[in-house]
């Protein structure tokens, strides 16, 4: 028998959960209809949700054998929501999908038979609008491909989703990479194998609001700039050889007006340009390094991605007691 792992990082999804495991059911039935040698597991991720959505998966584990899930002693963020499900998926194939139904469950047929043909170690999808979104958003998000393509020298494809049908070689490569700042856009990308991108046009969630907010998601795009290129420090080099030219220039201009022209310098107000020009790309460039000594502090300290509070495997246990 084949097992697929789905695994679902969820956060605060109590409104959604019911909907997403209709779906899901009804996908797996027509999977296993398809392929008679086929199970599934469905693996949550509970990433320290306020709302019911523990309770929830708790209901849903007792009735269903096939669902497990994991729950975290606090809210870790997705990125280590997936991470730990890729390490707790016993599949050998792992789905990551969300539970807002914005990963459509019936690709996931389409998306096995891909991988299943062995052409393909990986299938995936990609937006090819972004209808319903902010339009400040997606200009944003456009902008953020561009530029993180111009300055890394791992292709990250604009639109492309966590939302990944992978087989267990190429799951165990991500695990490889135990770093603690973790951008998974780049990960799946930076491991390579061959991928099949299924082109759709954006689906609004079936329910709840989303958590990400605008700065949210700025702070993930600077992460993805500072995991996957050293540009901005090389940036803040040519500022800094800019700057110095430009006071260069700046001089030479004064001593000439001055020695040939007479010109008295002017002091108060070009002295506080200086000074304001000067101490504003300091402290830009000197932003730019400590974001990296930041990164680069944390992934010495070695701490865990996530922690565990709890399992269905628990959840059992204390009910035999």
């Amino acid at each position: 028998m084949k097992k697929i792992s789905i695994v679902v990082p969820c956060y605060n999804e109590q409104e959604v959960l019911p909907l997403f495991y209709e779906e899901i059911q009804k996908v797996m039935l027509q999977i296993q209809e398809e392929h008679t040698d086929t199970n599934f597991e469905l693996l949550f991720i509970n990433d320290g949700s306020k709302d019911n959505t523990l309770q929830i998966l708790r209901e849903m584990a007792k009735k269903d054998e096939r669902v497990r899930y994991v729950s975290f002693s606090r809210n870790f963020g997705k990125e280590a929501g997936m991470f730990a499900g890729m390490e707790n998926a016993k599949g050998d194939y792992v789905v990551i999908m969300d539970a807002d139904l914005q990963h459509p469950p019936k690709f996931l047929p389409l998306m096995y038979n891909t991988v299943l043909s062995g052409k393909y170690d990986c299938a995936t999808t990609r937006r090819v609008s972004r209808k319903g979104e902010p339009k400040l958003l997606s200009w944003f998000s456009r902008k953020f491909y561009k530029i993180i393509n111009k300055i890394s020298q791992t292709e990250i494809v604009d639109g492309a989703q966590d939302f990944r049908f992978m087989t267990r070689k190429m799951v165990d490569s991500i695990l490889s990479m135990k770093e603690y700042n973790r951008f998974s856009k780049g990960i799946f990308s930076w491991v390579g194998f061959r991928t099949k991108y299924i082109e759709y046009e954006n689906v609004e969630r079936a329910a709840g609001t989303s958590t990400w907010s605008f700065w949210k998601l700025f702070c993930y795009a600077l992460e993805g700039f500072f995991a996957f290129s050293t540009a901005p420090l090389t940036l803040a080099f040519v500022l800094g050889i800019i700057s110095c030219l430009a006071a260069f220039v700046m001089i030479v201009v004064i001593i000439v007006k001055k020695l040939c022209f007479g010109d008295p310098v002017q002091g108060f107000t070009t002295l506080i340009c200086a000074i304001f020009l000067v101490g504003g790309l300091q402290l830009f460039c000197t932003g730019i390094s400590g974001q990296y000594l930041a990164k680069t502090y944390l992934e010495t300290k070695k701490r865990p991605i996530y922690l565990v509070s709890e399992t269905e495997e628990d959840a059992r246990k204390t009910e035999e007691f």
